[in-house]
């Protein structure tokens, strides 16, 4: 959501959205009256948009008349990752490294200074990151693969980058200013395999690096706060395999 609302806005889009929000953060299918108190609604507008909502798909009404979400937004999910337009041969470049590794193995992408992770081949050496799954817009400053793109980048765009994003403290290693960032990255060049180590997640590390000639970055994790040599090695070798 951008800060200043627009002077034009549909405010029942608007509230079918908040309604989407809300069914899709709850643990559990939600009734009308739990979403209406939820989203600041009345319950007469609240029916009325969770019933267009699952008219069109995007919620589904259980036989108790609870709501969830419906199959029209994996639909769109699905669609917005086809809209990239991925290297050739990345799902079989990441497969591969994650076979010959262990590790589970990212594809991102740096698009108008949005961090987007757009592909995934998981391996049982990494622990499972909620936050860096396909179709997730993730932090440029705190992760490995957001800094391989970013020391690709001109000094005052990537000023930009971070500062539009913001600089969010995930742990206690978590750089928290321009002026940190830019200091880990002033003793590393373009192109090279950057790691992170328990900036994103605790006892967590990662290497990443991009791919040439592109905007792409291909990444890794691993359990612990080291990266395995053999491990580092493979990355570099999918990035060139991929450029």
């Amino acid at each position: 959501m951008t800060a200043e609302q627009p002077s034009d806005l549909i405010r029942s889009v608007s509230r079918a959205l908040r309604v989407l929000e809300e069914v899709s953060r709850a643990d559990r299918p939600l009734s009308v009256k739990v979403i209406a108190r939820r989203c600041g609604l009345n319950l007469s507008t609240s029916y009325h948009l969770v019933r267009t909502l699952c008219y069109e798909g995007y919620l589904h009404r259980r036989p108790d008349g609870d709501y969830m979400l419906g199959s029209q937004v994996a639909e769109r999910f699905h669609e917005m990752l086809d809209a990239f337009d991925r290297p050739p041969r990345a799902v079989a470049v990441l497969r591969h490294l994650a076979a010959v590794t262990g590790h589970t193995a990212y594809l991102a992408q740096l698009s108008e200074g949005r961090l987007m992770v757009v592909d995934v081949a998981e391996g049982p050496r990494s622990p499972y990151l909620e936050d860096l799954q396909a179709g997730l817009e993730t932090a440029p400053h705190a992760t490995a693969l957001g800094k391989a793109l970013l020391l690709a980048l001109p000094s005052r765009t990537r000023r930009g980058v971070l500062t539009g994003y913001g600089l969010r403290r995930f742990t206690s290693s978590t750089p928290i200013s321009v002026e940190d960032v830019e200091e880990e990255l002033s003793g590393l060049r373009p192109g090279q395999v950057v790691e992170e180590h328990g900036q994103f997640r605790e006892q967590v590390a990662c290497a990443g690096a991009v791919v040439p000639g592109t905007d792409w970055a291909i990444g890794i994790s691993t359990r612990g706060l080291s990266i395995p040599a053999i491990a580092r090695i493979r990355l570099a070798q999918a990035v060139q395999d991929l450029g």
